[in-house]
């Protein structure tokens, strides 16, 4: 199991789990969980058994079908109910025969949220902190306390919400976690207020909400003010604006601070991590997300590709393999000749200078007229291939096509689209139904060629964006369509641009076949 000196807590089951439009099933916690082991966390958060049956479900399960490496599952529930002993209160027994090794209690620590929302005693509610810790602890289990709303008690109450840390510490409890709740503190304060809660000798911990976008940062300032328990949730998952990232907390505090908290090679699988958790979540990743996200190490102005070309790390803070993520370079009107030879070999190409000067023209003229290529790495390639080899054979020659589009009596409406093109000397005429004119031209091209070219059925339009591009208007504004593509073995994608939406589309589909046949070996 991981070092107990420093702890990392993840509560993505639980707190992240809360998130607006996430819903996990029982076997995606158990999926998430095996992920969260494989990073190398200490203590995953499961839920809250007796609470709900999905929890109770969750950890029935749990004893059986996960084999944990690093991490200890630790079931949340509450202190007992005022005026109910902790041997009598469900809900604590529920938390006793979850079979977690760990149980994380939250108690309140503001003294108007004690009286207010628990309608008790500020005695009373340190009466059910001691007994529901002690309790536990005398069955076996390890106690972590959640000190709820923390440093809004802290302001109210310092004398109390100081009380309620010790109590917990005094019972048992092995660490209290500070809890920022309403998300609303900022790191100055907030490692004033942990600085004190250090000083009564209390192990403490931080759990921070992100509603100031500080979350992050004010995880960090309370390790530095003497904190050795950080919890948060896997890509920042939570309700309101989402709890502490953990990625990114893990990664400042091993790469910039010097903790030893998860293996190395752990932390090289932190971006695969984080995108197969949003994989079982189904919440689209960040992009822009630190360490793991996809744009987290692209290069788009031509400056910053001068100096990498020189040195990665002139224009990045650490080397991307650290955390598993890659650099990539961004083609784009800011493109100089420097990013061009770069993405070039990043390809597997290398561009001589009149090549490169050739290509860099080229997509900067194509980019006035709207095309983008740093979202359309697969248009650039085949841009290159053109310029490095010249004009390209091409697997098939487009005669024509074209779509209808029919609104049924019984109001279906329904498009129809025939191409007739020219593959291997034969002319094929194909026509194929689909839901949409895209769709249609898609079905129609693949059911002309796959005779020829049967590895098109293993291919996929995942993808289809439209944007209106500014400075134009009306129906005959400049349409700019992106397509996304897949097969078996990764994705890609291709962008046309037209004044006519479907022409655009054709573009942009005729490349991705194009580009889908050339990845796949096949000669022309």
């Amino acid at each position: 199991m991981a070092d107990d000196r420093f702890h990392v807590y993840d509560t993505t089951l639980r707190d992240g789990a809360q998130q607006e439009g996430l819903n996990l099933s029982v076997a995606d916690k158990l999926a998430v969980a095996r992920h969260l082991d494989g990073l190398g966390v200490g203590f995953i958060e499961g839920g809250w058994p007796g609470a709900n049956p999905k929890d109770t479900e969750f950890f029935r399960r749990a004893q059986t079908e996960l084999d944990l490496k690093h991490a200890q599952l630790a079931a949340f529930g509450a202190t007992r109910r005022a005026g109910v002993k902790a041997a009598d209160d469900p809900l604590v027994a529920a938390l006793r025969e979850s079979g977690a090794p760990v149980v994380t209690l939250v108690a309140k620590s503001h003294d108007r949220h004690v009286e207010l929302a628990l309608r008790t005693t500020l005695q009373e509610n340190l009466a059910m902190i001691r007994d529901t810790v002690s309790h536990l602890r005398a069955g076996g289990q390890r106690v972590f306390l959640d000190a709820e709303h923390f440093f809004d008690g802290y302001k109210s109450n310092p004398a109390y919400a100081l009380e309620v840390l010790l109590t917990a510490a005094e019972a048992g409890a092995d660490v209290i976690a500070l809890c920022d709740t309403n998300g609303g503190m900022l790191p100055d304060e907030l490692a004033e207020v942990v600085h004190a809660a250090v000083q009564t000798s209390a192990r403490v911990g931080i759990h921070c909400h992100d509603d100031t976008g500080c979350a992050v940062a004010n995880t960090l300032a309370a390790v530095k003010a003497g904190a050795t328990h950080v919890q948060g949730c896997a890509n920042g998952y939570g309700e309101r604006s989402g709890n502490a990232n953990l990625f990114t907390v893990v990664a400042n505090l091993q790469l910039k601070r010097g903790f030893d908290l998860v293996p190395p090679q752990a932390l090289a699988d932190m971006t695969r991590i984080a995108h197969a958790i949003t994989e079982v979540t189904n919440v689209t990743p960040n992009s822009h997300a630190p360490y793991v996200g996809t744009s987290a190490f692209a290069h788009k102005a031509g400056l910053h590709a001068s100096a990498i070309k020189v040195d990665p790390n002139l224009y990045q803070h650490i080397d991307p393999a650290m955390v598993g993520n890659d650099m990539r370079m961004l083609v784009s009107d800011m493109a100089g000749r420097a990013s061009v030879e770069l993405k070039g070999r990043e390809l597997g190409y290398e561009l001589t200078p009149e090549s490169t000067k050739t290509l860099v023209g080229r997509v900067k003229d194509l980019e006035s007229k709207g095309y983008t290529f740093e979202a359309a790495d697969a248009s650039f390639e085949l841009l290159l291939r053109d310029t490095v080899h010249g004009e390209r054979k091409r697997h098939f020659e487009v005669e024509s096509w074209r779509v209808i589009v029919e609104r049924t009596k019984g109001g279906e409406v329904v498009s129809e689209a025939t191409v007739k093109v020219h593959a291997k000397d034969e002319r094929i005429v194909a026509t194929g139904e689909g839901n949409g004119p895209v769709n249609a031209l898609d079905r129609a091209v693949r059911l002309a060629l796959e005779k020829l070219y049967p590895e098109l059925a293993k291919l996929e339009l995942v993808d289809y964006k439209v944007r209106i591009l500014e400075g134009s208007h009306g129906t005959g504004a400049i349409t700019r369509v992106l397509i996304t593509s897949s097969d078996e073995s990764g994705e890609w994608a291709t962008v046309g641009v037209d004044e006519n939406i479907i022409e655009a589309s054709w573009q942009a589909l005729e490349q991705a076949v194009t580009y889908g046949l050339l990845r796949s070996g096949r000669e022309v």
